[in-house]
């Protein structure tokens, strides 16, 4: 029996091959798709799942209360980490972390190495096994450090790394450390990333030494693993007492400047985050907040895709059916029941559907590279073999094999013999369900095409927004070399001054934008200015920062390098200008650790942070012997190639051994909008693959149309209705439908992308213009794939449409 529904059906499905192909092909596609976007979706929700003690894992942080409401902080101070775990209950393990770019060496080569600087707790907290050397304590010693697999093998190659010695820079000096351990490189999914770990203690001067014992500098992260049976909640409230006892002064400060506590009356308050929430954490605005939106939003995409291919299939079987009714009524007629014409029915849909699900994997492995490369993801097939995600995917197949094959299958078999006999389909003339359905699917397009569009110009915005600065004729790159950072910028000012087409030269120790090392910093400075707590971002710079930068000085004058008493000046932007609040800002002075700077500029707001966020107080400082860790050289607008590897081969000759990691500001602007853009991209196509797939089921509709109403578009023709009468009347119901769409589908996009545009501090204002040029993008698209079959049916000859009774 089963045989002979196999062979039934394949020759059916010869038959119909175009009917076949569209299927096959819109389905293949839907599939394909679908997988890519939930791999990618599944991916970025499986980040550090992998962890064995991962439901224990927090990172430690504090919201505290400041002028502006709740402030997060993950940055810790230097005894902070053990006083919590000597003085709080709860406190399974705790490491400090610090991550950071060093420049390591051996037999005289240079490799430029991401670090953790960890405490010896690290190991037994995280999963990051141990493959080669020490098990249990391979970074207790100071002057000990483990590296990943890969690392290894870049350093050493196949030779055996564990006892080798490597030297790493540090305060301007080689310094040399043992290779105790080899740790497996770990999985694609870890946030956190890393080369080499070392000892917390084996930092510099400037990162550790300068704030032992000192609560009041803070520059790294604390993760905690919580014993068994603690609630974090409760945790948290039980740190009240530590709080109030090391963060004294800062608390009566809050309360002596009438900032408001938060909900529990707390102004500092010691806060927990999941392991697994940090991927998805905000820490830039307000309370923390966790917002997984992004990988639901794409795995929502897939499953609107696949349900829109699947309204398709059941759209096309329907229009298709009329062809097989006198099939119907014979099989009938001979004796075959309803469950056997289900069977013969559903079973066509199944292997339709077997075929496209096998050719929407194949096509999805075919795309795997690309998407990966697009995407900037690590996602494979691997991904989705879990096991009970597996069984969550069969099922999931099985069940729209079943509904999507089954709903034509059903109404086939139900048809009575003599309406089968007859040829004559009879559907209502309502059609509410197929109306309904096809609304739904233009409703998903236009959604979709409305929020690639607002997407889009908010990253256009942001993009070529004016930020303050030149970001066009300016490359930045870290001094990633041996020697000393005023040395190697002298260096290369030397290198470069017979050079025309270079206008200056400037460093500082933070970068803008993100670098093409992935660097991104900022540092923050509170003191207390005239009886009140001020806080400021800080940022060291060399004498031609402002003007390599193009930053407009609106009191005052920049720094003057040959000036003496300029090691005691500051400049400050707007915002702290507000802050201070003085008539006379020029003539004002701030107190640091008994050292008073005369403030002797002011320079126009720019943005030196993300642009999700408002310009906030920013302090610049006069570079001396400081760290100052990113070179920035101002080019001239005419031959950009020439100017940036002509900046490359300076450097070259300065530090032959090290990488070359230069950018032009504006590229690194464009890597802060990185998410953005891979959303959009994402929707865009999504919402292409919708219009097409809503398309082909218009298609399928306007056919059984067609079918339904030859013999009146015979009889209209005769009585002399022209073409484009009938054209108009065969289409006006689609459009109809599609007007219909767009009416429900704008409320819901405006709501949505309002909601996600109040995420950035600048943004742009959304307009109706937006959402009509979707509804026209729709309706287009609609009237172009019915146009070739109504005038086709309206200049057909009537003579053959009536002849068929």
């Amino acid at each position: 029996m089963f045989r002979n529904y196999f062979k039934i059906a394949i020759r059916n499905l010869w038959k119909n091959r175009t009917f076949t192909s569209l299927n096959i092909l819109g389905l293949t596609a839907a599939f394909g798709v679908a997988i890519l976007l939930a791999m990618y979706a599944v991916f970025q929700l499986s980040f550090d799942k992998f962890h064995q003690h991962g439901d224990h894992l927090y990172q430690v942080y504090s919201e505290d209360s400041s002028p502006n409401g709740i402030e997060a902080n993950t940055s810790k101070s230097e005894p902070f980490a053990a006083a919590l775990k000597d003085e709080t209950t709860g406190v399974e393990k705790i490491t400090r972390y610090n991550g950071s770019n060093a420049l390591l060496t051996y037999d005289n080569k240079q490799f430029s190495m991401s670090c953790a600087y960890v405490d010896p707790d690290f190991f037994e907290m995280f999963s990051f096994p141990i493959i080669e050397g020490d098990q249990q304590n391979p970074i207790t010693s100071e002057s000990s450090i483990a590296l990943t697999k890969l690392a290894s093998k870049r350093i050493f190659g196949d030779e055996n790394a564990v006892g080798q010695t490597v030297s790493i820079l540090r305060d301007e000096e080689m310094v040399p450390f043992t290779v105790s351990a080899i740790i497996e490189d770990f999985p694609e999914t870890s946030s956190m990333g890393f080369d080499m770990v070392l000892n917390f203690k084996s930092q510099g001067q400037h990162a550790y030494a300068r704030g032992i014992g000192r609560w009041d500098v803070e520059n790294h992260e604390v993760y905690m693993q919580l014993a068994e049976g603690v609630n974090p909640e409760q945790f948290e409230k039980n740190t009240t007492n530590f709080t109030e006892l090391h963060y004294k002064n800062e608390i009566d400060n809050a309360k002596r400047d009438g900032i408001q506590p938060n909900g529990d009356g707390n102004y500092r308050q010691v806060k927990l985050l999941p392991l697994a929430d940090i991927r998805f954490a905000n820490f830039n605005q307000g309370p923390v907040t966790v917002n997984r939106t992004m990988p639901y939003l794409i795995l929502g995409i897939a499953v609107l895709i696949l349900f829109i291919a699947c309204v398709n299939f059941v759209n096309m079987s329907i229009a298709k059916s009329d062809q097989r009714l006198r099939e119907i009524g014979m099989r009938k007629t001979l004796g075959a029941n309803n469950k056997q014409l289900f069977f013969q029915f559903w079973g066509e849909s199944a292997l339709v559907f077997l075929v496209s699900i096998g050719l929407g994997v194949f096509t999805a492995a075919l795309l795997l590279p690309s998407f990966q490369t697009l995407f900037r993801t690590k996602a494979s097939f691997t991904t989705l073999s879990n096991p009970s995600l597996l069984i969550v995917i069969v099922l999931a197949v099985a069940l729209i094999t079943l509904i999507a094959g089954g709903y034509p299958a059903v109404l086939m078999s139900r048809l009575g013999t003599l309406q089968s006999l007859k040829g004559k389909l009879e559907i209502n003339g309502k059609n509410y369900l197929r109306n309904s359905l096809m609304v739904l699917q233009f409703g998903i397009a236009i959604l979709l095409i409305s929020g690639t569009l607002v997407l889009w110009n908010q990253v256009e915005f942001m993009r070529t927004k004016d930020l303050g600065f030149n970001k066009d004729q300016v490359i930045a790159f870290p001094l990633n070399g041996k020697r000393n950072d005023q040395q190697a910028l002298e260096l290369l000012r030397n290198s470069l001054q017979d050079k025309t087409n270079i206008v200056s030269i400037t460093a500082s120790n933070n970068i803008l934008g993100v670098g093409k090392d992935g660097s991104r910093s900022t540092s923050i400075l509170g003191f207390d200015y005239k009886g009140r707590g001020v806080d400021t971002h800080m940022l060291v710079v060399d004498g031609d920062y402002i003007e390599t930068l193009d930053l407009n000085v609106i009191e005052g004058r920049s720094f003057r390098k040959n000036l003496v008493s300029d090691s005691l000046s500051i400049i400050i932007n707007e915002s702290m200008a507000k802050q201070l609040n003085e008539d006379d800002i020029l003539a004002s002075k701030i107190d640091l650790d008994d050292k008073f700077f005369s403030i002797v500029g002011v320079i126009k707001d720019f943005n030196f942070k993300e642009l999700d966020q408002n310009i906030e107080p920013l302090t610049l400082f006069p570079s001396s012997n400081s760290n100052l860790r990113n070179a920035y050289v101002k080019v001239i607008p005419q031959n950009l190639q020439q100017s940036y590897d002509d900046v490359k081969a300076a450097w070259a000759t300065i530090e032959p051994n090290a990488e070359f990691q230069g950018s032009f500001l504006n590229e690194n602007i464009d890597r802060t909008l990185r998410n953005e853009r891979t959303m959009a991209t994402m929707i865009g196509s999504g919402s292409i693959l919708a219009i097409i797939l809503s398309c082909i089921g218009l298609f399928a509709m306007s056919l059984l149309v067609v079918a339904q109403r030859r013999k009146e578009i015979g009889i209209r023709k005769i009585v002399g209705a022209s073409v484009s009468a009938i054209t108009v009347l065969l289409t006006k119901d689609f459009i109809k439908l599609v007007a219909i769409a767009f009416l429900i589908a704008t409320p819901i996009a405006w709501w949505a992308m309002s909601k996600w545009l109040q995420n950035y501090a600048y943004r742009i204002d959304l307009n109706i213009w937006i959402f009509l040029m979707a509804g026209c993008i729709a309706v287009l698209i609609a009237i172009l794939t019915i146009a070739g079959k109504t005038i086709k049916a309206a200049t057909s000859n009537p003579v053959k449409s009536l002849r068929t009774e």
